[in-house]
């Protein structure tokens, strides 16, 4: 009997678990004269807002200063990661904050966005983002990343619900500024979502084994698809939503938006950028740049971790140019898709789907090629 199936509880979880590709959405009746009347402003976290709903992730491959820099220009932020000294990622955030502030923003300023409630609603705040995590020593790394200017802080960690990443959370809004956002994750239950709300997170960051170099569902067993974690946390959630891992296109990131994410952050799809960190590879089939998941072997080798619980890959990825033609292919993908829904902006961008099966998936792709 040892081996007995509780068949009350999987009878209660016998239901589909859907991602990305298993839903396509359903147009609607439209009267968008010109894509370029769409306006995609969002919030990044409770008070902080954005032009474009894009987030740089934090993996060191990815944003560094150059990246976070380029973000900004471009509407959306940058999370500079925390795989540095707490000295190197306070200068980071030091100089990104001059160069706003100081020698002035290079977009469009005054229509950032800024803060969407009357808190200071006259002054223009751009996000400056950064990782920490959950240790003890990241109680000093937050204090001086928002003393040097930072004023929205990711708890960057794999497992969100979590005792350690609830205290950290506590613990911030404690201690400091009252201005500064805090936003939790990675979770993907209804549960993690009303636990770290609860502690006061400001912002949830959705997606748990989703990622491109990502293993921890092979590893672990664990993880919930994308669409369906995402699902789980907005049925309950009251700050925004961060849709994090599997987004490979524009069409992706629409069907995150549509579902009712405020922004969505990006890893491999700004990956091999000029901004992103990382000398450029030569190889005599092309021009290449080093891509690692933030728990794969080659992480922890190169910032001195303990070689144990690795949970991602390491790769080399084309090396693609300027990461603004990239974010601008992709803002025009979803400007279409708001078209397609009838939307002139994100907060009209709800509508349903439907499911589709591989053939559907297939037919969905140039078959031609």
């Amino acid at each position: 009997m040892g081996n007995t199936v509780n068949t009350n509880l999987n009878q209660q979880n016998m239901k589909y678990h859907l991602t990305y590709d298993d839903i396509q959405l359903v147009p609607q009746f439209s009267k968008i004269q010109s894509r370029t009347h769409i306006n995609l402003n969002t919030l990044v976290s409770r008070r902080y807002g954005l032009i474009n709903p894009i987030i740089a992730s934090p993996m060191d491959t990815v944003c560094g200063e150059d990246m976070a820099f380029k973000m900004m220009q471009l509407g959306g932020v940058g999370c500079v990661h925390r795989f540095m000294s707490i000295e190197d990622q306070s200068t980071i955030i030091k100089n990104l904050r001059y160069k706003i502030y100081g020698e002035g923003f290079g977009g469009p300023f005054e229509d950032w966005g800024v803060m969407y409630d009357d808190w200071h609603a006259d002054i223009p705040y751009v996000p400056i983002m950064a990782a920490i995590g959950v240790n003890e020593n990241d109680k000093e790394r937050a204090k001086a990343l928002v003393d040097s200017g930072a004023n929205v802080l990711l708890i960057d960690v794999a497992h969100g619900h979590h005792k350690n990443v609830i205290e950290m959370v506590e613990w911030c809004k404690a201690n400091l500024k009252s201005d500064v956002d805090i936003i939790a994750g990675n979770i993907a239950t209804a549960e993690a979502a009303i636990d770290l709300e609860r502690a006061g997170a400001d912002g949830l960051r959705v997606g748990i084994g989703g990622g491109s170099l990502c293993t921890t569902r092979i590893k672990t067993g664990f993880g919930i698809p994308n669409v369906t974690s995402l699902q789980n946390v907005l049925n309950v959630a009251k700050v925004p939503v961060m849709a994090d891992g599997g987004i490979r296109s524009s069409g992706d990131i629409a069907k995150a938006l549509a579902l009712g994410a405020s922004n969505v952050m990006l890893g491999s799809l700004l990956a091999g950028t000029d901004e992103a960190p990382g000398m450029i590879i030569e190889k005599p089939n092309g021009l290449y740049k080093r891509y690692r998941g933030a728990a794969s072997l080659e992480t922890k080798l190169t910032h001195g971790q303990e070689a144990r619980n690795v949970e991602g890959e390491s790769t080399v990825v084309p090396y693609k140019g300027g990461v603004k033609l990239i974010v601008n292919g992709l803002m025009d993908g979803v400007k279409s898709a708001l078209s397609y829904a009838g939307a002139t902006n994100l907060k009209e961008f709800r509508l349903d789907y439907v499911e589709v099966t591989n053939a559907g998936l297939n037919e969905a792709k140039p078959h031609l090629l």
